[in-house]
C-alpha cells in the first residue's frame, strides 16, 4: 500500500508536469503564455509554501516522539505503546518522502514557468 501511494503521488506530479509543459509549449502568444506561466507560478509558490509548513509540522512530531518514548520507558503496557510510535515514525517518514517528491516536481514546474516568461 505504501508503495501504491508513493506511484501515486508520483503520477499525479508528473501529470501537472506534463500539464503544464504542453499548455505553455501550445500557447502561442507570448503575452498569453507570460500570463498562463505567472498564474501557474503562483499557484506553484503556495503548493511550496505548504509543502515547506508540512516539513515544520513533521519536525514538531519528530520531537514528539522523542519525548513520548523518553516518557514511556517505564510504563507497564509497552508493546502498544511502542508498536504505536513506530507507526507515527513510519508516517511520519512516509509523509515527509511524499512532501521531498512534491518539492521536485513543483521545482521542476517552477523552473518551466521562468524559462517560458523568460523567453520570447
Amino acid at each position: 500500500m505504501t508503495l501504491l501511494s508513493y506511484c501515486y503521488r508520483f503520477v499525479t506530479n508528473f501529470a501537472f508536469l506534463a500539464v503544464v509543459y504542453f499548455t505553455l509549449n501550445f500557447v502561442t502568444k507570448y503575452e498569453e503564455r507570460t500570463i498562463l506561466a505567472a498564474l501557474v507560478l503562483a499557484y506553484t509558490a503556495m503548493r511550496i509554501a505548504s509543502a515547506l509548513r508540512q516539513f515544520h509540522f513533521y519536525s514538531r512530531i519528530e520531537r514528539l516522539e522523542t519525548e513520548a518514548r523518553a516518557a514511556f520507558t517505564n510504563v507497564v503496557d509497552q508493546p502498544n505503546k511502542r508498536q504505536a510510535l513506530r507507526e507515527v515514525a513510519t508516517l511520519r517518514h512516509q509523509g515527509e518522502l511524499k512532501a521531498y517528491m512534491d518539492l521536485l516536481f513543483l521545482g521542476l514546474i517552477s523552473l518551466l514557468c521562468i524559462a517560458k516568461i523568460v523567453s520570447a
